[in-house]
């Protein structure tokens, strides 16, 4: 399915910005919120590692992993069910001297010995809060070619207004990362960082062990930061469609930006594949009297109402004479007959009762808990 002769390996923080949106991460880490019908966030970057023949992926989880150990199995699904190599899902506590990680240092702290044995000459490392689809090689390629120490990836466009506490931008010059900004707060167009890092396997174990001794937690703001004149920190932009998940309206937002075609196409090339957990669903089922407008509907689903400007999972039931309208309905949601729902979200398994009527609006969407009736 994918080469595996790209001489990195990849490290993924699935709880990073855990905190941008709480209420669904009760049971679950950002990498696991499901996106798009019938992906979870981190299928993006996984698909992206894999696509570039990165074979060894290792993901450091913190709390609240079941769901994503659901998900991602033994990754057979992305090729990396490999006796050398391959998914290494790195758990809290891995060692009795290691403590559950603030930042980015403490989390690298826990695999140090791990990264030694690898023969792997960079490290390509990933939050999972943005979906993007892109050539990895090519960030790797460009590191190579300028001799950076580290090079970091971001993209022009504002600061969500979720990340205003969140968030790393960059001041450049000649392609050099001249500032290190975190917490920006100035309004407009800013270097946004993606939190994309790629570095020498050998410097990242220096940079981790050194920072370690000296009680530091932050990759970016206690090592980047702090060294920018020591360190030929380079930068790289990002061009492509990306949908970062900044707070429960932007998951919303960027469900529904799915609805324009051109942006489907964007975010899911066809040279470019997006893997996921397969459920081998029979096909969805529409009613003859059913209407559907302008809607994503993953498999599985059996739609006999109305269904106008929507993002429906996997085995979502909309009954006869149900509306649904401008909402993004999670896995096996049922919305009983006469029931009318718009601008709303629901979590997994959540049932709208007969005739109810659920309306939240275009910059609050109502936000329904799994496992809830209404």
């Amino acid at each position: 399915m994918v080469k595996s002769n790209t001489d990195a390996l990849g490290i993924i923080f699935p709880n990073a910005h855990d905190s941008l949106i709480p209420e669904m991460v009760t049971h679950r880490t950002m990498a696991s919120i499901p996106f798009g019908g019938r992906y979870r966030m981190i299928d993006f970057v996984l698909s992206s590692f894999a696509n570039a023949g990165i074979s060894n992926i290792s993901i450091i989880v913190k709390q609240n992993y079941h769901s994503l150990m659901d998900h991602l199995g033994s990754g057979r699904e992305w090729d990396l069910t490999r006796k050398r190599g391959g998914l290494n899902l790195v758990p809290p506590y891995a060692e009795a001297n290691v403590k559950m990680y603030r930042g980015r240092v403490e989390a690298l702290a826990s695999i140090v010995g791990f990264l030694e044995n690898q023969k792997e000459e960079y490290v390509v490392m990933s939050d999972a809060n943005i979906a993007y689809n892109f050539d990895v090689n090519k960030l790797i390629e460009a590191h190579v070619a300028t001799g950076a120490d580290v090079t970091v990836m971001y993209e022009r466009r504002e600061i969500p207004l979720g990340m205003k506490d969140d968030n790393y931008t960059l001041r450049i010059q000649n392609g050099r990362v001249t500032e290190l900004l975190s917490n920006d707060y100035r309004p407009g167009v800013q270097n946004l960082s993606m939190n994309v890092y790629v570095i020498q396997r050998e410097a990242l174990i220096t940079m981790v062990k050194d920072a370690t001794i000296r009680g530091l937690v932050y990759f970016e703001k206690d090592i980047l930061a702090r060294n920018l004149e020591l360190l030929n920190v380079q930068s790289y932009e990002y061009t492509g469609y990306t949908a970062r998940i900044a707070d429960s309206e932007t998951y919303f937002e960027e469900n529904m930006r799915l609805l324009d075609p051109a942006n489907l196409d964007a975010l899911f090339p066809a040279e470019l594949p997006v893997y996921t957990k397969v459920h081998d669903n029979a096909p969805t089922r529409y009613a003859m009297d059913s209407h559907v407008k302008n809607s994503v509907v993953a498999d599985g689903c059996i739609i006999e109402g109305d269904v106008e400007n929507c993002v429906l999972f996997r085995g979502v039931k909309v009954k006869k004479g149900a509306k649904v309208k401008n909402c993004v309905l999670m896995q096996n949601t049922i919305v009983e007959p006469g029931a009318h729902v718009e601008y709303v979200v629901t979590d997994k398994n959540v049932k709208i009762t007969t005739d109810k009527s659920l309306t939240g609006s275009e910059t609050f969407p109502v936000y329904v808990a799994k496992n809830r009736t209404v």
